[in-house]
C-alpha cells in the first residue's frame, strides 16, 4: 500500500479550520499522550482538585474515589472525540456540522467559544495567584499579563510548538509533581487526624465526580484538533489510548495533589482555605522551583484553550463566507483579540474568582454533555466515521443541510431534561432538591440524549453515501 510523501510543515503553522491533506499528516500516537499529560499538570487542575475537601467539604478517601471516578469515565468520552482527528483530519467544530448542519452548529461553536474564553481566563487567574505566591516582586495582575503572553505566542505558532512544548513539560512536570507528593508526604508530614478532616455526603461526592468528569468532558469540542494532523493510519484504537493515559493520568495525580493540600490546608486553619497560597507554604524551600513549573504548564494549556477558541472563532465567520478559509496572519489577529477579551475577564472577576469558577463548572457541565453525546452517537453508531468533508465547507451544508432539526432538537431536550436534576448556587431543580441537593444532571442527560437521538435519527434522518474524504482536487481547493 503506498502513502503520499510528507511535505515539509512550517514551524509557524499556516492551516486552520480547512482539512489537514495527506502529505502534511505527522506525528504518532504517542504525541497525543504527552500533549494531555504534560498540559494537564498545572496550578488549575490542582485547584479543581481541592474543591473536593475544601468547597465540598469530602474526607480526603471519599475525595479522592471521587475524583477516580469522574476522570476515568469522563476520559472515555474525550478519547472517543480524539480518535476522530486523523480520520478526519479536521477541526471538531467543523466536524459539529455533520450533525447539526452549517447554520446549526452555530449555537454549539458559540457555546464552545465562551468555554474557551472562560477557561483562559480561569488559567489566567490561577496562574498569577502562582507567581505572585512564589515570586513576591511580580503582582497578580502582572502574572496574569505574563502567562498570557506566553499562551498568545504558542498559539501564534500553532500546533507543531504546542505539541513540542507540552513533550517538554510532560517530562518536568511530571518530576515536580513527584517531588511535590514526596516532600508533602515525607517532610511536610501529616498530621495523626488526617483521615478524620471531613466527611462523607452524597452532595460533595457527586459533585467531586462530576466536576472531575467535565474535566474531561470539557476537552471533547477541541480535542480532535490535536490529533487531525496525525496520519490517518494512526488507527482510531491508538489514538484513543494515547489520549485517554495521557489526559487521566496527567488529571488524576494533580487533582489528587490538590485533595491532599486542601485536607491539610483546613486541618490548619478555621477560615477560607486558599489553595495556592498553602502549596506554596507546604513546598518550602522547592515552592519557586515546583510551583513555577506548574505556571510553565498553565501556559501550556491556555495557548491549547486559545488555539482551539481561535479556531472555534474562525468557524463562526467562515459559516457566513464559505470560500473564505484564513491563515496564519488572520489566527493571530483572532488569538490577540480572544487574549485581550479573557485577560479583561481574569483582571475583573479575580478577587471572587472560585465562586465563578464553580458556577462556570455547572455551566458547562448541561450544555457539553448533550453535544457530547450526539456527537459520538452519530460518529460512531450511526455513520462510522463516514462523513463528505467537503460538504463540512459548504454554505448550505452540502448533504447535511443548514439545520439539522433531529440533532438540535435531541439536544435541546438533553438540555431542558437536566434541569430538575440540577443543584447550583444559582438554582436546584426540584428533583435534585428531593434528593438533598445531589446533582446527577449530566448523567441523565447522557442516558436520555444518546437514545434519542440514535433512534430519531433512525426514524426521521437520512443517511448520506458514504464518501469520507475529500478528492485530491478539492482538498487543494480548500487548502
Amino acid at each position: 500500500m503506498s502513502t503520499a510523501p510528507t511535505a515539509e510543515v512550517p514551524r509557524l503553522e499556516d492551516k486552520t479550520i480547512q482539512p489537514i491533506p495527506a502529505n502534511e499528516r505527522h506525528g504518532k500516537a504517542r504525541d497525543l499522550f504527552t500533549i494531555w499529560f504534560g498540559s494537564n499538570i498545572m496550578i488549575m487542575t490542582i485547584v479543581t482538585g481541592g474543591l473536593a475537601t475544601t468547597v465540598f467539604g469530602l474526607g480526603f478517601v471519599p475525595a479522592i474515589v471521587g475524583i477516580i471516578i469522574g476522570n476515568v469515565v469522563g476520559g472515555i468520552f474525550m478519547a472517543l472525540h480524539s480518535a476522530q482527528g486523523p480520520q478526519l483530519g479536521v477541526a471538531q467544530m467543523i466536524q459539529t456540522r455533520g450533525q447539526f448542519g452549517s447554520f446549526g452548529a452555530l449555537l454549539i461553536v458559540v457555546i464552545v467559544v465562551i468555554m474557551y474564553v472562560g477557561f483562559f481566563a480561569a488559567n489566567l487567574v490561577f496562574g498569577g495567584e502562582a507567581m505572585a505566591a512564589v515570586s513576591p516582586g511580580i503582582s497578580v495582575d502582572a502574572g496574569i499579563v505574563i502567562i498570557g503572553v506566553v499562551s498568545v505566542i504558542a498559539t501564534i505558532f500553532g500546533y507543531r510548538l504546542i505539541h513540542a512544548y507540552a513533550r517538554v513539560l510532560s517530562v518536568a512536570a511530571g518530576l515536580a509533581l513527584l517531588l511535590a507528593f514526596g516532600w508533602i508526604l515525607l517532610v511536610h508530614g501529616l498530621p495523626a487526624s488526617f483521615l478524620e478532616q471531613g466527611n462523607f455526603n452524597w452532595v460533595g461526592f457527586m459533585g467531586t465526580i462530576s466536576v472531575s468528569a467535565l474535566w474531561q468532558l470539557a476537552y471533547a469540542p477541541y480535542v480532535s484538533d490535536y490529533s487531525r494532523y496525525m496520519p490517518q493510519g494512526t488507527g482510531s484504537a491508538p489514538a484513543f489510548w494515547a489520549s485517554y493515559s495521557g489526559c487521566v493520568l496527567g488529571t488524576l495525580f494533580p487533582m489528587i495533589l490538590g485533595a491532599l493540600v486542601g485536607t491539610l490546608a483546613v486541618s490548619m486553619s478555621a477560615g477560607d482555605v486558599e489553595i495556592v497560597g498553602s502549596l506554596g507554604a507546604m513546598l518550602q524551600p522547592w515552592t519557586l522551583i515546583i510551583v513555577g513549573i506548574f505556571c510553565l504548564g498553565v501556559a501550556a494549556s491556555n495557548a491549547m484553550n486559545l488555539y482551539c477558541g481561535v479556531l472555534c472563532t474562525l468557524t463562526i465567520g467562515q459559516t457566513f463566507k464559505p470560500h473564505w478559509l484564513p491563515r496564519a496572519k488572520t489566527r493571530s489577529i483572532a488569538a490577540i483579540i480572544l487574549f485581550v477579551v479573557a485577560v479583561s475577564i481574569a483582571l475583573f472577576a479575580r478577587d471572587n474568582f472560585i465562586l465563578f469558577y464553580t458556577n462556570f463548572l455547572s455551566f458547562l457541565m448541561y450544555v457539553l454533555v448533550p453535544w457530547t453525546a450526539i456527537n459520538l452517537v452519530d460518529y460512531y453508531l450511526l455513520r462510522h466515521g463516514d462523513y463528505r468533508v467537503e460538504d463540512f465547507f459548504k454554505r448550505d451544508g452540502g448533504v447535511y443541510g443548514r439545520f439539522n432539526w433531529v440533532a438540535i432538537g435531541s439536544y435541546i431536550a438533553g438540555a431542558l431534561i437536566q434541569v430538575p436534576f440540577s443543584a447550583t448556587a444559582v438554582y436546584t431543580g426540584p428533583l435534585a432538591a428531593a434528593m438533598g441537593g445531589v446533582d446527577i444532571s449530566w448523567i441523565v442527560g447522557l442516558v436520555v440524549v444518546a437514545p434519542l437521538y440514535y433512534c430519531a435519527a433512525r426514524i426521521f434522518g437520512q443517511k448520506p453515501e458514504a464518501a469520507p474524504f475529500p478528492s485530491p482536487a478539492i482538498t487543494a481547493d480548500l487548502t
